[in-house]
């Protein structure tokens, strides 16, 4: 094998390069909402997302936290006239640019998540392979999203009822580390349902006898007591003696419950060498250098002869408006979330592929925090950057479709106003506020005129111009207060755009003003011959001509066309 072959997905079309032109973004006033907060930087987009992100790529590059994207994937119907191979070309083909920009948008510590069904799913996490390397996929996620009764669906032929999604999650590079812990609640009831080793009560929790002391692995001292005089029954016994029902036990004696677990731990070790391996209650009394309770004077308790961990109930549970819930980390199957009143959420009617606010939510909690940046550019119905306004992040939203403004704008307006009660707002204590502003893509820069010779689109006045231009160029787009012809910077240098014809002594005057050091691009129609090379450190390029043959101009629509993913309702709902 060549040393420069890889392992990477191939398919047809995959080698032909997308020369994206880079639009300039241009705000709506009109649908803006920046009332309570004019300085918001929170974007809603409208237009096809691949032009977007080429826009935001400059700016945005390596600044963005957090990435969740839900792009259509039921290709069954979308492609009717092709074969399987170039549909899935053609699919993987409109995914890889995209891949590839979110890539560059990520921040080094940055993660992207990516929800597909299983129709793609393999596919898909090849090609990221590729784009993020394999070494940074983190998980995949299986998410349980429709009930598995029901005889809708689609159960009728050879295969199951599809009941479940997946996330890809991937890692922009190894500064990311790990998720934050995040929880998932069951009701107690339903804890008891299932199989559980919480079944013993400590009725009598006796008293503390001071036995020995030993030391920790740093030294520091390890107090060990014995409990004298306790008292351990099964929450059956209790319910035998008292006739109280299973519920009502668990409920009196929360702060009692246990079960014995096998840990291992260097303390468990100490504490049974240190009495000998005798049976009985031991409570070991020091201060973790690690963990939850680190730092903090903690008690842990030992029982019998092999010193088994004594695991209380009520470490794991929460209560909530007095009732309690069983609290477990969250792993890769989420099936703990309902989809049921998913249509009510946002106060928006959007009835293909809409996702639980409470689903983003989690993402969000699990790799960002208050003022980091999130970004969606499949946005749908808006979930994405509705959950993210409520928990405080920054966000950015792409939508091609109407629903930019029919679904989008209208939720994000009822949060702002505080109208939208729905999804997590009563979770995360949501009230108001905040704003957005609201963009929409130029159009091309080059067009044709009547005689097919590329001009410039008179649709861009002097501002849309030096701005597309800078872009174009890599440069930020910053007009100077006090040097007209510092339009754009990046780094020493300077990019300046005219429609005025370029001459010498227009030339000379602005070179007389330049500092050592400084390096000018100027973008212009014309200028006289010879002038290119008068100074080394201003270059000139002629627009449009320079221009041609960069990107693919004239193009508005890099659609995927491909069908959103069916909803199969199962009848009881």
């Amino acid at each position: 094998m060549s040393k420069n072959q890889k392992l990477e997905l191939t398919w047809v079309g995959k080698e032909t390069e997308l020369k994206i032109e880079p639009r300039i973004l241009i705000e709506n006033p009109e649908l803006s909402n920046t009332a309570q907060d004019p300085n918001t930087e929170n974007m809603l987009i409208h237009g096809d997302n691949l032009l977007a992100l080429k826009a935001l790529e400059s700016k945005y590059a390596g600044k963005v936290k957090c990435i969740y994207i839900d792009p259509p994937y039921n290709t069954g119907s979308a492609f009717e006239h092709y074969d399987d191979n170039v549909e899935h070309s053609i699919w993987l083909g409109l995914m890889k640019p995209r891949l590839e920009i979110l890539h560059n948008l990520l921040k080094e510590e940055g993660v992207i998540f990516i929800q597909i069904d299983d129709n793609e799913q393999a596919y898909l996490k090849v090609l990221c392979d590729e784009i993020f390397g394999r070494s940074n996929f983190i998980n995949m996620i299986c998410v349980k999203s429709k009930a598995s009764s029901g005889a809708s669906g689609g159960g009728e032929d050879r295969r199951l009822k599809k009941n479940v999604e997946y996330i890809l999650a991937y890692s922009k590079g190894p500064d990311f580390k790990q998720f934050k812990t995040v929880y998932k609640y069951f009701p107690l009831q339903e804890f008891l349902n299932r199989p559980n080793a919480y079944k013993s009560v400590l009725v009598d929790t006796g008293k503390l006898e001071y036995t020995c002391s030993t030391v920790a692995g740093n030294n520091d001292e390890i107090r060990i007591y014995e409990v004298k005089d306790y008292k351990v029954k099964s929450v059956s016994q209790l319910i035998k003696e008292t006739g109280m029902t299973e519920i009502e036990i668990y409920n009196k004696y929360m702060d009692r419950i246990f079960t014995l677990e096998n840990a291992q731990t260097s303390i468990r070790q100490r504490v049974a060498d240190s009495v000998n391996h005798r049976d009985g209650y031991f409570v070991a009394e020091y201060i973790p250098i690690s963990g939850k309770n680190k730092g903090k004077l903690t008690q842990v308790g030992f029982m019998g002869a092999t010193a088994r961990l004594v695991s209380f109930l009520n470490n794991l549970v929460v209560k909530q408006e007095g009732e309690y819930y069983k609290r477990e980390k969250v792993g890769t199957l989420w099936d703990d979330m309902s989809w049921s009143s998913v249509f009510l959420e946002g106060n928006v009617s959007f009835p293909s592929g809409k996702k639980p606010e409470e689903l983003i939510k989690r993402i969000i909690d699990m790799c960002s925090d208050e003022g980091d940046i999130i970004l969606d550019s499949f946005l749908g119905s808006g979930t994405t950057v509705s959950v993210a306004h409520k928990m405080n992040r920054k966000w950015i939203g792409i939508e091609l479709g109407d629903q930019a403004y029919t679904h989008d704008k209208a939720r994000l307006d009822g949060i702002i106003s505080g109208q939208d009660k729905t999804g997590i707002t009563k979770v995360v204590n949501w009230q108001c506020g905040g704003g957005y502003k609201f963009y929409e893509l130029a159009p091309t820069l080059i067009v044709e005129d009547k005689f097919g010779n590329p001009i410039i689109n008179k649709e861009y006045n002097a501002d849309m111009l030096a701005a597309a231009m800078a872009l174009h160029e890599g440069f930020e787009y910053a007009p100077d207060t006090n040097y007209y012809w510092k339009q754009g910077k990046n780094e020493n240098a300077y990019i300046f755009t005219t429609t005025t014809h370029l001459t010498e002594s227009y030339l000379d005057s602005i070179s007389k003003e330049m500092q050592e050091g400084e390096y000018l691009v100027i973008a212009c129609k014309s200028f006289d011959s010879g002038l290119e090379r008068l100074y080394k450190s201003i270059k000139i390029k002629k627009i449009p001509q320079y221009l041609l043959g960069r990107c693919e101009f004239g193009k508005d629509n890099y659609d995927l066309n491909i069908v959103d993913v069916p909803v199969y309702d199962d009848e009881e709902e």
